[in-house]
């Protein structure tokens, strides 16, 4: 059964501003952000502060929280794809609100262990694998079609915004109320974000079944990706970007701090400075898509700010650890247009019924590159130098480029509409 609701037809911009269920899920989505950027800080703060886990039992709540994207991925967009994605979103958030309540509750009961820690953060990995396949696919159903750039940008701009203020609140609230009861400021976003979803008054009709079996149905966003080069294409650039990209952050804090000889209060202002470029494209992008076209900004996007990842290999102690920030700061912007776009494009070519299985095969390979990226990373660290390293990391991020550039994109100003 197809989607029971036609979005609106208007001005994007009236539009979106007018969408009671869109600003809703925004706002939703905007505090769980930040609460999820708090608990980034709380976790291992609790983990080697107040459990004395070892550096290696601290990385491997990481492996966790990325790990389900790869077991759970597929089997989260036929769920997606089947069942009523709101209520599943809803679902999701209380299940994460649930799990983060209990770790200062055990705590405060003289219980917690490393092991339980572990099994907070690898099931709350997995609410989020199938929350996110949801939330990425409801989309569509909201605002019309020439909206949906403005919308992934407003989304984008809340991300990093929470990258922003997230780590700095969840550091002060480490020191206010220590590692575990930071935990309730989580929970209450995802709380806040299930009222949210409560709210809206977007109520699709369950789509049917069908007649495929499971094993086929778990492939089938694959193979709808397989047959469309050049979703194929920003599938695979968005992968090797990835794997770059976690290769160089697995050693970016050891080469601020042993090679730029950065002060953690310098490394965290750099971090804020590099972020900036990411809130700038966000702000931007409806107007630097509709200046370029859809399809040229994703190319252009990947290509043009690849110079500026040079700087980060190149900064020096003092005011030039400067250009590592700016080299950040072009790679956000970057990211920023590049996932409008690209998100903007999947959500248009891809027909509502296979939406979350397509969205699930992207986050299963695409994220499925993290922990490999991050071992890779931390290997050429260790074998050729931190500042070499880096310097192989961020040219793998910008040859990422190719593949939107060699492909029919670069023909192309924009998207027919479909």
């Amino acid at each position: 059964m197809t989607q029971q609701l036609t979005p609106p037809t208007t001005g994007t911009r009236t539009s979106l501003w007018r969408s009671r269920d869109f600003l809703l899920l925004w706002s939703g989505q905007t505090v769980s952000e930040v609460g999820t950027r708090i608990s980034g800080v709380a976790v291992p703060l609790l983990a080697a502060g107040v459990l004395d886990a070892t550096v290696f039992q601290v990385s491997l709540l990481t492996v966790l929280a990325w790990l389900p994207y790869l077991f759970f991925s597929l089997p989260a967009g036929m769920l997606a794809d089947r069942v009523d994605q709101r209520r599943l979103m809803i679902v999701c958030d209380l299940g994460r609100a649930a799990l983060l309540l209990s770790v200062p509750v055990v705590a405060l009961a003289g219980h917690l262990t490393l092991p339980f820690l572990y099994a907070v953060v690898g099931l709350s990995g997995v609410l989020t694998v199938a929350f996110t396949v949801a939330y990425r696919s409801v989309l569509p159903a909201l605002v019309p079609a020439d909206g949906l750039t403005s919308a992934n940008a407003r989304l984008e701009v809340s991300e990093n915004l929470a990258a922003l203020a997230g780590p700095s609140a969840g550091g002060v609230l480490v020191g206010l109320l220590g590692a575990a009861r930071t935990f309730v400021a989580d929970a209450a976003s995802f709380l806040a974000s299930a009222v949210t979803l409560l709210l809206m008054r977007h109520r699709p009709a369950p789509r049917a079944a069908g007649r495929v079996p499971v094993r086929a149905a778990l492939t089938e966003g694959l193979g709808f990706i397989r047959r469309q080069r050049i979703l194929a294409l920003v599938l695979a650039c968005t992968a090797t970007s990835n794997f770059f990209v976690m290769a160089t952050r697995s050693i970016e804090v050891p080469y601020l701090l042993r090679v730029l000889h950065a002060s953690p209060a310098t490394i965290g202002l750099l971090f804020s400075l590099g972020s900036v470029g990411g809130l700038l494209a966000g702000v931007l992008a409806g107007r630097v898509t509709a200046l370029l076209g859809g399809a040229r900004t994703i190319w252009v996007s990947m290509a043009v700010p690849g110079p500026l990842y040079l700087l980060m290999p190149l900064a020096r102690p003092g005011w030039g650890a400067l250009l590592y920030a700016v080299g950040t700061a072009a790679f956000a912007a970057n990211a920023v247009l590049f996932n409008v776009a690209a998100m903007s494009y999947r959500q248009r070519v891809t027909p509502a019924r296979l939406l979350g299985r397509v969205n699930a095969a992207f986050l299963w390979i695409c994220y499925g590159a993290i922990p490999l990226g991050a071992l890779v990373g931390g290997a050429l660290g260790t074998r050729l130098g931190l500042r070499p390293a880096l310097l192989v990391c961020v040219l793998g991020m910008w040859s990422a480029a190719l593949f939107v550039v060699c492909s029919p994109l670069r023909r192309m100003r924009d998207f027919a509409t479909t």
